[in-house]
């Protein structure tokens, strides 16, 4: 899969964590790895001051770490889900 970094992009991205049991928030701090994910409360913070690529990066990281429940995504999340969970993934 081909990862372009665009808003629309971003957007997708957004939407599968949003149909997902965690809450997604952009917020300035002093993470290491741009992010910072809170396990008991289904949270994840984004560092708010990178750059797009950062965040799209951020998010597909924490997409093959986490275990997400894909139940309640609708199909075009879940395709979205299992093509960057399952492939190996280039970036443009």
């Amino acid at each position: 899969m081909t990862i372009k970094y665009t808003i629309h992009f971003l957007a997708k991205m957004e939407d599968v964590f949003s149909e997902s049991n965690y809450l997604l928030r952009y917020e300035k701090g002093n993470f290491k790895s741009g992010y910072c994910i809170l396990k008991e409360q289904n949270v994840i913070i984004v560092n708010k001051y990178y750059p797009l690529e950062g965040k799209i990066n951020c998010l597909v990281d924490i997409l093959k770490t986490l275990p997400i429940d894909t139940s309640r995504f609708k199909e075009k999340s879940k395709e979205l889900y299992h093509q960057i969970t399952q492939t190996s993934l280039v970036l443009q």
